[in-house]
């Protein structure tokens, strides 16, 4: 029987010898690849710490000890060591288990994740609260050299070393977060595992002294790992973790089980905040995603052979890619600005042919937004292309350092609405409720590929002040032969005409929208359909006409219903007293969790079937 069958809590891999615990990491990635080959997920980073995450929980009591992973899209080994092998064939997808750490889920996913650099401050929490319930446990946050960039970290960091509570932090450096790492701290740590002078001397050590007889052999060599934190310190510069009050451990090969079985055995003794240092590959054996660890840190399902993508269709994504290159070659001022997503938000062209004009700033949205925002004062026209889930981080400074000197920011906010099988982590059901509410933004979402170069290029034009194109995640219509107009800011587009009901539909859900007014017309309701490309402003011109012809109003969008585009026209319609009731039609007010966005849309009611029922029962014949 293979070793994974056996497995049905943390502790039992206890019983296993490091030859055995080998087979079962072997045994950990072709199940992971070959369950990702059919739902997709996170493959390469999952695969980067087989050994790393058997090396914890051999070492720590899961059952009582905090092992909190950053993130969460390294945590399959996790999972498959956790109770969940049964039901791993499910992941991602409806009703099946997470693609994410979830207290629900299991006891041992300690806390929810899915946003990166968050676990530092999480295991401050709970060594303070271990502390002061007078209670003994360890406390383990995994976090990714990638996540160690964001400022959140680094707050964390700088408190948990002032405290000088108990926790061991292991830095998981593959020198990658989803694309290559970016940055002075990345480069930092690239240069403490290459630096040739102390790998050669402690190379040298390690043969040497393994020419002794085991019993002096071994005791030589735990000597040797306790000297060579002094000898470190001369040749690669590990101050910035000692400066902060950590005890800094490594680098170690994050592949080799019997050292970081042997290296966290032994900091568990030490204490104070420790901080150990193991270095992975991101994708280790599956050499395609070796190879392509950008392509394979999130991909949908794929030829386990080849590697290839099952489905191949133009996505919402890719249109905006090709569109902003289109857009760059022909005005030298457009800057493009990723935060770490690269090739998630479709800037992957434009950084190979205009590299002088891009920046990945790693996981920093904050730092992004702001130095958007002073790129614009020089007369720039920067592109934020980032996920709505994750524009979420640089709230503030959308408010204070954008929309409050009202300079033009161009917000590409791609993953709107629900994403599908990532989840509740992932979705980006609020931004059109949490940029509404701010002065001086320019909020927008088209209904197809045609519309959103249009509004890409209306945006690039316009400046007065940011604005904000969202888009939906999945499969988009695509016709790179029609040349981008611009769009007049405000103004809305009757796409059927129609009496008694009016469908106000807008971005993601105008082409249900449409299909429910099939729908309708077998039961006697001709509506009219207007395709509201601009939440903010609104065409209240058109509105105000239309509505006086109707009986019902209905707004139907891809956004929780609490502050969304129908929140707007409920106030605009009790302001101007239209006596038509107005139906709001959008995501309910709960996280929803994952699944196949077809499916999720099915579930809340938004498909053509669902808007189709929901819109008969507004509806007085």
């Amino acid at each position: 029987m293979p070793f994974l069958e056996t497995i049905e809590k943390p502790g039992d891999i206890k019983q296993l010898s490091i030859e055995e615990l080998y087979i079962l990491a072997q045994e950990i990635r072709e199940r992971i690849v070959h369950v990702c080959s059919e739902t997709g997920g996170h493959v390469a980073p999952s695969l980067g710490v087989v050994e790393l995450t058997i090396a914890l929980y051999y070492v720590f009591d899961a059952e009582h000890d905090k092992i909190v992973w950053d993130v969460g899209h390294q945590t399959y080994a996790q999972k498959l060591l956790t109770g969940r092998l049964k039901r791993f064939n499910t992941l991602r997808t409806y009703g099946g288990i997470s693609g994410f750490p979830k207290r629900a889920e299991s006891k041992y996913d300690v806390f929810d994740t899915g946003h990166s650099s968050t676990s530092l401050s999480a295991a401050t929490g709970f060594a303070i609260a271990r502390d002061m319930a007078g209670e003994a446990y360890h406390v383990i946050p995994v976090i990714g050299d990638g996540s160690l960039g964001a400022g959140i970290a680094f707050e964390a960091l700088n408190h948990m070393g002032h405290l000088k509570k108990d926790v061991i932090v292991v830095l998981n450096d593959n020198e990658r977060s989803i694309g290559e790492s970016v940055g002075a701290l990345s480069q930092y740590l690239t240069r403490i595992i290459t630096t040739k002078t102390y790998n050669r001397f402690r190379d040298d050590l390690w043969k040497f002294l393994g020419r002794f007889p085991a019993y002096f052999r071994d005791r030589s060599r735990n000597l040797a790992k306790r000297l060579e934190e002094g000898f470190k310190g001369m040749y690669a510069p590990a101050v910035i973790f000692e400066e902060l009050g950590f005890k800094y451990i490594g680098p170690l090969n994050g592949h080799k089980l019997g050292e970081l079985i042997d290296t966290f055995t032994r900091a568990k003794d030490i204490k104070g905040p420790r901080l150990i240092h193991v270095v992975t590959k991101k994708g280790k054996g599956f050499h395609i995603a070796e190879k392509n660890p950008e392509v394979f840190h999130g991909i949908g399902p794929y030829c386990v052979q080849t590697g290839a993508a099952k489905k191949k269709t133009s996505s919402w994504t890719s249109v905006f890619g090709d569109a902003i290159v289109e857009c760059a070659k022909e005005n030298d001022r457009i800057v493009a600005i990723s935060a770490g997503m690269c090739l998630g938000t479709g800037l992957q062209r434009f950084r190979d042919e205009i590299p002088e004009r891009f920046f990945d700033v790693g996981i920093t949205e904050q730092h992004a937004v702001t130095m958007a925002a002073a790129l614009a004062l020089q007369d720039f026209i920067p592109v934020c292309a980032i996920y709505s889930t994750f524009l979420q981080r640089a709230y503030d400074q959308i408010i204070h350092d954008v929309c409050l000197q009202k300079v033009p920011v161009v917000f590409a906010i791609d993953r709107a609405g629900l994403v599908g099988e990532d989840g509740p982590t992932h979705h980006g059901p609020f931004d059109l409720s949490y940029l509404r509410c701010i002065p001086n933004i320019v909020v927008s979402a088209p209904h197809n590929a045609v519309e959103l170069r249009n509004l890409l290029k209306t945006a690039i034009e316009y400046r007065d002040g940011p604005f904000a194109i969202r888009y939906p995640r999945g499969a988009c219509d695509d016709n790179n032969m029609v040349t981008p107009v611009s769009i007049d800011i405000g103004t809305w587009e009757v796409l059927e005409e129609g009496k008694q009901v009016l469908l106000l539909a807008t971005g993601s859900m105008v082409a249900p929208t449409m299909e429910a007014a099939r729908i309708l017309k077998r039961s006697n309701i001709d509506p009219i359909i207007i395709n509201c490309r601009f939440i903010k402003p609104m065409d209240e011109s058109m509105l105000m006409k239309v509505a006086a012809r109707v009986k019902t109003i209905v707004t139907i969008e891809e956004n929780t219903v609490r502050g969304g585009f129908g929140s707007a026209v409920l106030e605009f319609c009790t302001g101007q007293r239209i006596p038509a009731p107005v139906h709001c039609i959008g995501l309910p007010d709960s996280f929803i969790e994952h699944g196949a966005r077809s499916t999720l849309h099915e579930k809340c009611g938004l498909d053509g079937a669902g808007l189709a029922h929901k819109i008969k029962s507004f509806v007085k014949i």
